[in-house]
């Protein structure tokens, strides 16, 4: 089974060395597991030792420990408390319910139906919160409607709706192994002190203070197939945190955003550098993550051109010549020879062809 509470990997101030690399994860947040343990009158002695920290290094207000060491520490947690939430809701999650919510939505034909059943079946496991899915035009969210307070007096709200949030998209890149960029990413409370670690664990800009806490996507993602049957499934329930913890480097629907950036501004067709920081990556990552889709930006930039000196040669009376230099060619017989690779013929003959002549 995994842990739903999944955090980042990045630099910031660590423990001594211990394994997992990087220390990311905040100190509030095990103080949060150790809160349980309190309520429920419970020893969190064998759960700290077994992530390697001491009673002492929790109290140390700006600490952060591995993703190695939270992993360690809520696995040994949620079997000791035999609860997979630790403490969010009023009643405990036992072992197991979370995978069972996997198991119920891996069998969707599509990323939009799968998120849909992990919300609608999240109901029947808990009712201090509601998920929802949502998509109007190119944007889709998955929101959490808040219906009591989280843990004792809401003291868990924060370590609550930041795993939550951060399982659900972990999961979502990995039913359809791709990267899944978020447009923003939102929270109902003001930014906490170790507010710093949010960019490390949502990719994506993060605000405070919003209605409810919220992801934001492409809604184009919802339309991806997924990647990933019942054998892979039962792999991955073994142990999830590398699968939140490693950032996906590649992104299925990178070679559309790339044709759709192209023929929306003709100046990123002259090179990739301007194109590359419309994306936010550089230009060898770009071309990498395109080699990695099975594309090139040369190719995509080609299948642009063509479909511009299509539009114009069907629906326009212009000139071989003028259709030529808007679709980014310097010259008609250089373009007359790109379109002749493209189509096995000439401008000409085939803009006879698409209105019905010979």
């Amino acid at each position: 089974m995994y842990t739903p509470t999944l955090f980042s990997l990045s630099a910031g101030p660590r423990l001594p060395h211990r394994r997992g690399g990087a220390a990311a994860t905040p100190m509030a947040f095990v103080r949060a597991v150790v809160q349980v343990y309190a309520q429920r009158g419970m020893d969190p002695g064998a759960a700290l030792q077994a992530a390697q920290i001491t009673p002492g290094e929790v109290a140390h207000e700006d600490a952060r420990i591995t993703a190695w060491q939270m992993e360690a520490l809520c696995g040994a947690a949620m079997h000791e408390l035999d609860d997979e939430a630790l403490g969010w809701f009023e009643r405990r999650l036992p072992w197991g319910s979370y995978g069972m919510l996997a198991r119920a939505s891996i069998s969707a034909p599509h990323l939009g139906l799968a998120l849909a059943r992990w919300c609608r079946h999240h109901r029947l496991l808990a009712d201090a919160i509601t998920l929802s899915l949502s998509a109007d035009g190119a944007g889709a969210a998955i929101a959490i409607a808040e219906h009591r307070p989280l843990g004792a007096g809401g003291s868990l709200r924060e370590f609550c709706l930041v795993s939550v949030l951060r399982n659900i998209h972990g999961l979502a890149c990995w039913f359809v192994d791709s990267r899944l960029p978020l447009r923003a990413v939102e929270f109902p409370f003001e930014a906490p002190v170790h507010a710093s670690t949010y960019s490390l664990l949502f990719p994506g800009p993060v605000g405070f203070g919003a209605a409810q806490a919220a992801i934001h996507f492409d809604s184009s993602y919802l339309a991806l197939p997924l990647a990933r049957d019942e054998a892979a499934l039962r792999q991955m329930l073994r142990r999830a945190l590398p699968l939140t913890v490693l950032q996906y480097r590649h992104e299925r629907l990178l070679s559309a955003r790339v044709r759709q950036l192209l023929a929306d501004d003709p100046a990123t067709l002259q090179g990739a550098t301007l194109l590359a920081e419309r994306l936010n990556l550089s230009p060898r990552t770009l071309h990498r993550q395109l080699r990695q889709e099975g594309s090139s930006l040369q190719q995509l930039k080609n299948e642009v051109r063509l479909g511009q000196a299509r539009q114009l040669l069907r629906h326009s009376d212009r000139p071989i010549k003028l259709v030529a230099l808007a679709a980014g060619y310097a010259n008609e017989k250089s373009f007359i020879r790109a379109f002749r690779g493209w189509t096995g013929m000439a401008p000409a003959q085939w803009r006879a062809q698409s209105r019905g002549g010979v």
